[in-house]
């Protein structure tokens, strides 16, 4: 995307306009999934709400250890007699009617507090996958048809207000396809949530941002899987739902031109945010595993020979063992190994000389 400087236009009937957009700079932002997986987590937690046990649940019996001397655990038991629950064990979590080891508490940290850098950086990342056309059909979008990535649309859209305009500019886009993929994976919730009322789960379809709602929330809304939303508040959550980034954006252009304002560049701050400048990318492409799995890395990495043959990520010969690989890493080692053996033949002709000496002594000593 940061090789094209500018952005289609598209019109109510699907056709390209004759106005391009330039691309705002938040699309050249690094990629970060591992920050946005984290921000994600955390700021996920925050929907939850607190439950516990009740503080007496288990524990309202009168009961008492019997004590020692009688036979039976020391585990508190019901008094009285005339039935069963007389003498029967109470209070404990492997007990009948007894309460749960570590009960849930309404005071556990359930809410994490998540920096506003790194939240600005994810949403930034998301924003700027949004505009990768193999991260949006990777994560399950149906862009097939989708003239261009990302997807802007003329102004008269956010003036919308009935459902079938809505369905006709989605039609006339050919972004339909993933709306219907939505309604064909609608079911129902396995588990006891059918009851409380989240009875349905389905896929998340097209995020539509505008700039001013003239009308496009009441056109939209009913629109299974799609959801709206305005460009000053972008969020992750739904720029990355379930921290997986490539969330299908429709952007009208308002809002599209928008964006500069709302994040600034890497040298101009931001008008929404006193003082942010996006992040600058310290390295290219951010993908280490895919640099490392490169043809050009590995043609010098991995040792000539046959693929079937060849070890993945390098040599795996052990230096200690493999004199030529010893060699290859440190070439001095040669030049030490040679003195080594130079020593050891000197060490041998010392021996014979002394032994040669020590017999012609003794054949003097014969003599004598």
């Amino acid at each position: 995307m940061a090789a094209r400087p500018v952005v289609s236009v598209f019109g109510l009937n699907g056709s390209k306009l004759d106005a391009t957009v330039p691309l705002p700079s938040v699309f050249t932002a690094p990629i970060r999934p591992d920050l946005v997986q984290f921000v994600h987590k955390n700021m996920a937690k925050n929907r939850r709400q607190p439950y516990a046990a009740k503080q007496q649940a288990g524990e309202e019996t009168s009961a008492e250890s019997w004590g020692t001397g009688r036979a039976v655990a020391r585990i508190p038991r019901v008094g009285g007699g005339g039935t069963h629950r007389a003498g029967q064990a109470a209070f404990g979590n492997m007990t009948r009617g007894g309460r749960m080891f570590a009960p849930n508490k309404v005071w556990r940290k359930w809410h994490i507090r998540t920096n506003s850098n790194q939240k600005r950086y994810a949403t930034a990342s998301a924003v700027a996958a949004s505009g990768v056309s193999a991260l949006v059909s990777g994560r399950g979008h149906r862009i097939s048809g989708i003239e261009e990535v990302p997807l802007v649309v003329s102004a008269e859209v956010e003036s919308l207000s009935k459902t079938k305009e809505a369905i006709a500019l989605l039609k006339a886009l050919k972004a339909y396809a993933d709306v219907a993929k939505v309604s064909n994976t609608r079911s129902i919730r396995a588990g006891r949530g059918k009851m409380r009322n989240r009875r349905h789960r389905q896929r998340r379809g097209p995020l539509v941002v505008f700039a001013q709602d003239n009308g496009i929330s009441r056109a939209f809304r009913n629109l299974p899987g799609v959801e709206l939303v305005d460009v000053t508040r972008l969020n992750l959550l739904q720029l990355a739902p379930g921290g997986h980034l490539g969330r299908f954006v429709i952007w009208t252009q308002p809002a599209f031109e928008a964006l500069n304002k709302v994040f600034g560049s890497q040298t101009e701050a931001s008008v929404q945010k006193k003082g942010y400048t996006l992040p600058i990318p310290v390295i290219t492409n951010p993908d280490v595993s895919r640099l490392i799995g490169s043809d050009e890395i590995q043609a010098v990495v991995r040792p000539s020979g046959p693929k079937n043959m060849r070890r993945p990520f390098g040599q795996k010969k052990n230096p200690l063992r493999n004199t030529q690989v010893l060699v290859r890493l440190n070439p001095y080692a040669q030049v030490l190994r040679r003195a080594e053996l130079l020593g050891k033949n000197k060490k041998t002709k010392k021996y014979t000389h002394k032994k040669s000496a020590s017999a012609k002594f003794l054949q003097i000593l014969k003599a004598d």
